[in-house]
Order: C-alpha cells, then sequence, then structure tokens
C-alpha cells in the first residue's frame, strides 16, 4: 500500500535564485535534499554575478548530488533567476525556495497535500524568522511581532485560507506556464505580481501554518535598511500598479516618517513640543520590543528597538520615495491575467 502511494507522489522541482549566499546554500540546499518526501525531485540553481564563493559551494553541491542542477542568471535579479529555473526544471510541482531559507523536514510532503486536498494554484506558509547571533536574534524578533509587521499571517502565523500572496510558494507548473511566469521588471514584490495575475485568472492561493521556512534575517543594520527601504520602494510600485491594494499597514510606516519628520522640525524650530511626536514613537517601540524580545538574551534584547525603527524607518521612507517613473515602467510591462480555456 506504502509503495504504491509513493509511486504515486508527483515529482517536484526545486527552484532557487541565489546572489552571494555562500552563508547559506548549502545548508538550504541539505534541507531540501533531506526532506521527508518519497516522490522524484530535483534542484535547480539559478546562480546570479556573486562575489562571493557561491558559485564554488553550488559546483560543489552539484557533484556531490545528482539531483541538483545549475544555471546562470547574467542580470542577477531574482524574478529572471526564478524565470531561468523554471524553464531548466521539468517537474509537474514547482517549488521556490530562497538562499537563506530553510524548509522544515515534511515541507514539500505537506505543500503537496495541501494542493490535493485544496485545488490551489500555490500554497505557501510562515516565513520563521531565525538568528545566529544577538543582532539576527533581534531582527528575527521584530520580523516576527506585530509591531513590526503588522498582521501579516506569513510572518505571525493564521488560520488556513485563501490569501493574496504567500512566502515563496509551492506552484502546479500549469499555472506558472499559464501566467508565463514572473514578470521580470518586479525586482521586488514579484510574487504578489504572479500571484495577483493567478487570482485574477480564477485560481486559489492558499496560506497555510502547516508549512514553515526558516529565514535567515540580514546580518547587519544597514542590509537590514537596505532591504527594508526596497520593500517600501516596491510596495508602493505595486499600490500605483493595483489600485485598492494599499491598506493602513502598509500607510503606517510613511505616515510615521511624516510624522516624525515634522516633529523634529517642529521642536526645533517652533515649540519642544514638537518632540513628543518621536518621543512618543521611541517610547512605543521600545515598550512593544518587551513582549517581542521574551526569552531571547540580554544583549539581543537591546538591539531589538534598532531593529523595529530601521524596518519602519527604511521602509517608510523607501515608500515615501518610489519614483512615479519606475511605477510607469512596471505598469507599461502589465500583463493580463491568462484565463484558462474552457
Amino acid at each position: 500500500m506504502n509503495a504504491k502511494a509513493d509511486v504515486q507522489l508527483p515529482a517536484v522541482s526545486v527552484i532557487m535564485p541565489v546572489l552571494d549566499e555562500e552563508r547559506h546554500l548549502r545548508g538550504a540546499v541539505q534541507a531540501i535534499l533531506a526532506q521527508e518526501y518519497a516522490g522524484e525531485m530535483e534542484v535547480v540553481i539559478a546562480i546570479g554575478p556573486s562575489t562571493d564563493r557561491t558559485e564554488e559551494i553550488a559546483a560543489e553541491l552539484v557533484r556531490e548530488d545528482s539531483r541538483v542542477h545549475t544555471v546562470p542568471n547574467p542580470t542577477g535579479r531574482t524574478p529572471a533567476a526564478l524565470n531561468a529555473a523554471i524553464k531548466a526544471s521539468r517537474h509537474p510541482i514547482v517549488v521556490r525556495v530562497d538562499g537563506h531559507g530553510m524548509l522544515s523536514p515534511n515541507y514539500i510532503a505537506t505543500a503537496v497535500r495541501l494542493l490535493a486536498e485544496t485545488g490551489a494554484q500555490n500554497v505557501g506558509g510562515v516565513m520563521h524568522a531565525e538568528g545566529e547571533n544577538d543582532w539576527e536574534h533581534a531582527v528575527a524578533a521584530a520580523m516576527t511581532s506585530k509591531i513590526g509587521v503588522g498582521n501579516a499571517a506569513f510572518h505571525t502565523g493564521g488560520e488556513a485560507a485563501p490569501a493574496e500572496t504567500v512566502y515563496l510558494g509551492v506552484f502546479r507548473r500549469e499555472a506558472l506556464e499559464q501566467q508565463g511566469g514572473y514578470n521580470e521588471e518586479f525586482v521586488r514584490a514579484q510574487d504578489w505580481e504572479l500571484n495577483f495575475r493567478i487570482r485574477e485568472a480564477g485560481g486559489l492561493i492558499w496560506f497555510s501554518p502547516e508549512l514553515r521556512v526558516s529565514y535567515r534575517p540580514r546580518p547587519s543594520m544597514q542590509a537590514l535598511a537596505k532591504q527594508y527601504k526596497d520593500y517600501g520602494r516596491w510596495r508602493h510600485v505595486v499600490a500605483r500598479y493595483h489600485e485598492g491594494s494599499i491598506n493602513l499597514r502598509y500607510l503606517a510606516p510613511p505616515t510615521a516618517v511624516c510624522a516624525i519628520v515634522v516633529g523634529l522640525v517642529v521642536g526645533a524650530a517652533v515649540t519642544p513640543w514638537g518632540f513628543l511626536v518621536p518621543g512618543g514613537y521611541l517610547a512605543a517601540i521600545a515598550l512593544g520590543s518587551l513582549p517581542a524580545s521574551k526569552g531571547l538574551p540580554f544583549r539581543a534584547r537591546l538591539r531589538v528597538p534598532v531593529a523595529l525603527a530601521t524596518m519602519h524607518m527604511s521602509w517608510g521612507w523607501g515608500f515615501l520615495t518610489s519614483p512615479k517613473a519606475l511605477a510607469k515602467k512596471v505598469i507599461a510591462s502589465r500583463r493580463p491575467a491568462v484565463l484558462t480555456e474552457t
């Protein structure tokens, strides 16, 4: 009975866009190869022009296991890497994994089951941030707290349900091919844009807390600031691309940035009462960091407010400074959803 069930499991292609991932690439691939999944599996790594040992490590992984393959991604852009890996892969289920993400042991088996149970075109779960030092522990706490990211289910968890988008994703290949893959103009937020087209075509995107990926946060404040500035910049592009997709959670960081700037100007030029705004914000994140940092070492707890402020301010600044020209360029590349022929 078990052998028959194993034979019927669909084959899976795992695609990985990587750039400068020498620190985590081997561990991420090993977590894939160790999956508790009896079906056939391949791993396709799309390698950007890295400045570290990423290419060397990828070559070692190819030599060590025949299931691992590589393809070049000369642009270094994530959506181009994903499309190149999709094109080079061959199985009916396509699993996206990033070079700094570690799949839980039953991730693929659970995702394949959920695809069958729900009829979804894409399923995804929780982006569980985990650090390896005091700073990364602090960032992980901030990224999994509501004061840090609001009520985003794929950060903080929640009930299984239909979703607008999910973290990474496990797709039916037919859905990817039907929509022509990722829009390569979306340097960031390409997941949201693709899932939007899938939903517009009548497909289901499904979130489940059963799916869990351990995520390694950025290793420095500068790297975290750049990451969240890019997030904010591209979220504004999405808002311009798709009217009605914005909500209060997305508007909170740019509103906070504006209020703090105004408060500082008023405090310096008009009245010290203006400093109540930035002071109130600092007090709020200091208090909010207490439950978020529960259980962390003392040095990590001290860094949680810094991580929160970096995320909020960088995201807000990126949103406010996102150029209209970028949105116009992306909108010009808009791909209409491709409907299934009946």
